[in-house]
């Protein structure tokens, strides 16, 4: 069904399958915070709106999607955007060996991600939107505004009740991107993802940690590292000035098992100086993006970071050398206490 204005419109079954309690609670489930970002995106699908999920990766925008997906039973096609995502391939085609046989028949179209989630009244789910090319975005305007896509050779495709599509996009990354139209942002509601406060995020690692299997053995001989300041690191790449976007939770996370496995190849602690250091170089450094203007490496700024959160009074200053190989020529001073930086 359609509403006044011509926009595809959830019937309403379909926004009884949304909005019921048990969705809620699986969110609350399956969810650390978010609660307002919940509540308005099962508002918005509800009442038939088209959503643009803006934030940084690792905010939870896929967990939110496929969450609602699973407790509404609401059908879900994942799309990932770049430039490759001409409008053929998102819409679909004839099967090239039966049209020589057979000719254009419908029967022969092989349906892309937008005309499956049309015809079956699924949610699309197109990532990174900001890379999509023109051309295709043009494509989901039309659907968006009158919920039915003409198709060459194939005819018209009506949305199914229940269709919506909802597109993420990182608005910081700048790199291979292009600024949405205003016809987009005319055509959906915006909802805006930004990082979770500390508590969230410690808790998203230690329940991500639990499934992970990294915990201290019976005896006590495996110290995990200190969820706290695995979280501080990580939040602290996002305001250093010399780094365009910093770490999402992942690369907390990613430290907290990198350590574990490490401290048990090592036959130390999690919190010994080399395995800790180790650990943060290894899931940060590839996660950060450094300023074109900075002269210094990941490796340089994850490293002062770290003695920063680890060990204050010995923290490197911006140019300091890193110094000597990690984890090899540094000396251990205790758990959760880093030997200071060679300097040149």
């Amino acid at each position: 069904m359609t509403s006044p204005h011509g926009i595809a419109a959830t019937p309403p079954g379909g926004v009884a399958a949304i909005l019921t309690p048990a969705t809620l609670a699986a969110f609350d489930a399956a969810v650390i915070g978010r609660r307002p970002e919940t509540e308005v995106l099962l508002a918005a699908l509800a009442a038939g709106r088209h959503i643009v999920l803006e934030g940084p990766p690792g905010t939870g925008k896929s967990t939110l999607l496929r969450t609602l997906a699973d407790a509404a039973g609401i059908g879900l096609v994942f799309v990932e955007g770049s430039a490759e995502l001409t409008p053929g391939r998102l819409v679909g085609s004839h099967d090239p060996s039966r049209l020589l046989a057979e000719g254009y028949r419908d029967e022969n179209f092989l349906d892309g991600p937008l005309v499956q989630a049309m015809r079956t009244g699924a949610l699309l789910y197109l990532e990174e939107l900001n890379r999509v090319p023109e051309e295709t975005i043009n494509v989901l305007i039309t659907v968006m505004s009158e919920g039915e896509l003409h198709v060459p050779r194939l005819g018209l495709v009506r949305a199914a009740p229940g269709f919506a599509l909802v597109a993420a996009m990182n608005p910081f990354d700048a790199v291979g991107t292009a600024r949405i139209s205003a016809a987009v942002y005319d055509r959906t509601c915006r909802i805006r993802m930004d990082y979770q406060s500390a508590a969230d995020e410690e808790r998203v690692v230690e329940r991500a940690v639990h499934a992970g299997g990294a915990a201290a053995v019976p005896d006590g001989s495996r110290q995990p590292l200190d969820v706290g300041r695995v979280v501080a690191l990580v939040r602290a790449t996002r305001s250093h000035p010399d780094v365009r976007i910093g770490s999402s939770v992942r690369g907390a996370i990613d430290m907290m098992l990198v350590a574990d496995r490490l401290a048990e190849l090592r036959g130390a602690a999690a919190t010994d100086a080399g395995v800790s250091l180790d650990a943060a170089l290894a899931a940060l450094t590839g996660r950060i993006r450094v300023q074109e203007s900075s002269e210094r490496s990941a490796e340089e700024i994850i490293t002062e970071l770290w003695h920063r959160v680890y060990d204050p009074a010995v923290a490197p200053q911006p140019g300091a050398d890193a110094g000597a190989e990690p984890g090899k020529a540094r000396g251990a001073t205790g758990p959760d206490r880093p030997a200071p930086l060679a300097t040149s």
